[in-house]
């Protein structure tokens, strides 16, 4: 039980994302760029979030 809820929640969180980008990709490219996007942005989000509260 090493990632636990975690891993299955950023699970759910990549599927949703990869599903959005690509039904709103107007090119193959688009929608290898949005793949790329679904991976890395709960990690941004999450700088975003610790620079907001100065952590």
């Amino acid at each position: 039980m090493k990632d636990g809820m975690f891993g299955g929640s950023y699970g759910l969180v990549f599927i949703g994302a990869a599903v959005y980008y690509i039904q709103h990709a107007t090119s193959f490219l688009n929608g290898c760029v949005g793949l790329l996007k679904a991976i890395f942005w709960p990690a941004i989000l999450m700088y975003k979030v610790l620079e907001l509260l100065h952590m």
